[in-house]
């Protein structure tokens, strides 16, 4: 993973300037029970990958073909630059190929295709999805596989084989023995003691980080029809890689199991040899190893008008939202793609609440306190939409308590040993924090919990002292002088983005949040998640 990109500023965001790369990815595709174009053989499919930019699908890249295939297992590996903070759609469409590249134009040729977005497969890590053909007819389905790039490199070397085109592939065993294709070599033509080119692949994808994971590894002997003959297979792990050491080789018989079978004094098909094998670690983590928690807490206090009146800043057009769900729409349809269940916590704060109408700076918009979760964010807007006319608009501004709890929560999910959730907290105010001291002391304590808290002014308030709640001028310190473990919180005031697009909103308040949960787990000294992946075999029930 790349160093995290600094703070965006309104400017840059508003002038369309892109922020620094999150992390480099790599994405797999393979297809399951594809249609049959072809006559006498099978398709020989190939998948485009195309993203949207402004609104154009452009191809990024392609895949090998597969000869006569059904099934097919690309090795091709497409390599994005991801960006927490953005929404990157991508189109994967599946061909079958006529000739050396040509991309037919008929229909008879398309064989599917599927929409998605680059932070759904990061979230995922694997998605299944059935692909459409151009009239929503279902086609077949997709399985794409999310891993995030480390460094191995290897130098497979051969010998001993026949006359003839040797190819070597590796795959993965998961847990429930189905097998993953991790690497295809390329094919030495005609060469009794091949050396396949030195690769790099993920060592999530190799082994997902169990170094004592089996390997299987198969060398054919390449055929252009796509009927490769099979040469011979051996088994190996990641632990026994790194066996090799200096001026020394790991060597594997290569055993096709019909000649030991039939032949008596069979030794083997030929050695594959390991001649060179390197290993580069991040020196930060590839990938936010959380399932990420998604909260909101909106600002109820009695500053915002009357929500009946037009002038309010809770006022609800039927034409055109306020800021307030402007706000809360575009920085939730970014976080919802991260988020494993899709319901979101939704909390305000300042207001008086039924029954007694007291005041609470701390309650669920859907009057649930046992389940104060929203279904998605659509979820959460028609909650705050049905809040308005039972609540009362009060006050004072006060967001400590709701910094506590959802630190508390946070806290009681930190001893789980993998500390497998990260939570964000969106809160959308009117004005500055009446409880500034309790508010620094809360975010002081927050700071050594997986939380980080995105605070967006609404309206044309003076959000002068809120900028010391943003560490970016300066480590924030709690009344008595504590500093905070790291930045969590970035502010900024609606009033300069509206103008602009709600990508522009959201890309600048959350630009600082890989950032952020990289230095959270580099302080526990937690190491990058690596999930146990299933096989891209398994597929999805297609819809009839």
């Amino acid at each position: 993973m790349s160093d995290s990109p600094e703070a965006t500023s309104p400017a840059a965001a508003l002038s369309g300037v892109p922020s620094a790369c999150v992390s480099k990815v790599e994405l797999r595709v393979s297809c399951k029970a594809l249609l049959d174009r072809d006559t006498l053989n099978k398709s020989d499919p190939c998948v485009i990958l195309m993203v949207q930019a402004q609104g154009q699908w452009t191809e990024l890249d392609r895949t090998e073909v597969i000869k006569s295939n059904l099934h097919p297992v690309f090795a091709k590996v497409f390599m994005l630059d991801y960006y927490f903070e953005e929404v990157q759609k991508l189109r994967f469409e599946v061909y079958d190929i006529h000739g050396t590249h040509s991309i037919g134009t008929r229909d008879d040729d398309f064989l599917g295709g599927v929409e998605c977005t680059l932070g759904q497969i990061v979230a995922q890590k694997k998605m299944v999805k059935p692909l459409l053909l151009k009239y929503g007819k279902y086609a077949g389905k997709s399985t794409i596989t999310f891993f995030l790039r480390f460094n191995l490199c290897c130098c497979l070397t051969q010998d001993l084989f026949s006359k003839s085109d040797p190819f070597l592939e590796i795959y993965r065993i998961n847990d429930d023995e189905t097998e993953q294709l991790v690497h295809r070599t390329t094919v030495i033509k005609n060469n009794l003691n091949p050396v396949w080119e030195p690769f790099k692949v993920s060592l999530i994808s190799l082994c997902s980080c169990d170094e004592d994971r089996k390997l299987k590894c198969l060398v054919w002997d390449y055929d252009s029809r796509g009927k490769h003959d099979f040469i011979g297979e051996f088994y190996t792990s990641f632990r026994e890689l790194q066996k090799i050491g200096t001026g020394s080789k790991v060597t594997w018989d290569c055993i096709n199991p019909k000649y030991k079978l039939k032949k008596k004094n069979y030794k083997n098909s030929g050695v594959v040899i390991l001649s060179d094998l390197k290993v580069r670690n991040s020196k930060t983590l590839d990938t936010p190893r959380s399932k990420f928690c998604f909260q909101v807490a909106i600002d109820f206090t009695a500053s915002n008008g009357d929500p009946r009146n037009s002038c309010s800043l809770h006022y609800i057009n039927p034409y055109q939202p306020n800021e307030y769900l402007k706000a809360l729409i575009a920085v939730g349809e970014i976080c919802q793609d991260y988020d494993s269940d899709k319901r979101f916590s939704a909390l305000g704060f300042g207001a008086r609440i039924p029954p007694n109408y007291e005041v609470s700076h701390d309650f669920a918009i859907n009057f649930n306190p046992e389940d104060d979760e929203c279904e998605e964010i659509q979820g959460v807007v028609e909650a705050y939409q049905n809040c308005l006319p039972k609540i009362q608009l009060y006050g004072p501004t006060n967001v400590a308590p709701i910094i506590n709890r959802i630190a508390k929560l946070s806290a009681g999910e930190e001893t789980i040993k993998d500390a497998s959730r990260y939570h964000i907290l969106l809160i959308l105010t009117d004005g500055v924090v009446t409880d500034m001291a309790d508010t620094r002391e809360a975010i002081v304590r927050a700071s050594y919990q997986p939380l980080s808290i995105i605070i967006v002014g609404v309206g044309n308030a003076d959000f002068t002292d809120m900028q010391i709640l943003d560490g970016d001028d300066g480590v924030l310190r709690s009344p008595k002088g504590e500093p905070a473990l790291r930045d969590i919180v970035q502010f900024v005031p609606f009033r300069d983005f509206k103008t602009a697009s709600p990508a522009a909103l959201a890309k600048c308040v959350l630009a600082e949040v890989p950032k952020q949960v990289v230095e959270y787990y580099s302080h526990r000294a937690i190491s990058p998640m690596c999930p146990v992946m299933d096989s891209p075999n398994s597929v999805a029930n297609t819809p009839e």
